[in-house]
């Protein structure tokens, strides 16, 4: 939870009257919840408490959204409990473990976003119908598609389906030269018909025929 409005991206105001109540037995009302994210780690559905003065991160609920919490003599870490990847590596400060994240307000910028993995990448190029990464990351820096990772999105190799897509057949080249030689020696004959109005003399058919050579019809 968070005295600080600002931090929060994604905010929703709460009707629900919910209080907190601190060790002094104070209480406070929650006015909304919103995510926290560095662009690499991303904490979802923080409170923003009003009046609050320090921020506060629970531990368990951090390992409830698989994620590791390591403390040590100098440092506090916080990993994906899957792939063991480092996201938050924060320095202790005296007897306080404070959490060392570089906040993004509001829309993104891209270049800073951290780079995506492949696996990430190419399921989200599949989620949006193979939709390129140019389009996805200007979704993601312009903040149109809620669920979308804050993570730069690229991927060095073709994606197979796109490039299959985009293939196409060469046209047939054509002959610089005509082989016939004489009239009559190439007809091209073609029927139209039957037609819905007669000729004047009752005919519903007509037989075009075109000679190559000389391309009398």
């Amino acid at each position: 939870m968070t005295g600080n409005q600002s931090f929060l991206r994604d905010f929703k105001p709460t009707e629900s009257k919910q209080d907190v109540t601190f060790g002094n037995n104070m209480t406070a009302r929650i006015k909304g919840y919103g995510n926290i994210t560095n662009g690499h780690f991303t904490i979802k559905k923080v409170a923003y408490v009003d009046g609050l003065k320090h921020n506060l991160i629970s531990v368990s609920q951090l390992c409830d959204n698989n994620h590791e919490v390591l403390f040590t003599k100098q440092r506090s870490i916080i990993t994906d409990a899957k792939t063991k990847v480092i996201l938050v590596n924060s320095d202790r400060l005296g007897n306080m473990y404070p959490l060392d994240m570089d906040l993004i307000y509001g829309k993104p910028d891209i270049c800073l976003l951290s780079k995506a993995s492949a696996d990430i990448s190419w399921l989200w190029h599949r989620r949006l119908s193979h939709l390129n990464f140019g389009y996805i990351n200007k979704l993601i820096a312009n903040d149109l598609v809620r669920g979308l990772p804050l993570l730069k999105l690229d991927n060095e190799t073709l994606c197979a389906a796109c490039e299959g897509g985009k293939l196409s057949k060469s046209s047939h080249k054509s002959i610089p030269e005509s082989s016939v030689s004489e009239p009559l020696e190439l007809l091209h004959i073609d029927r139209c018909g039957p037609a819905k109005t007669q000729s004047i003399k009752g005919k519903k058919y007509i037989l075009v025929i075109i000679d190559d050579y000389s391309r009398f019809t």
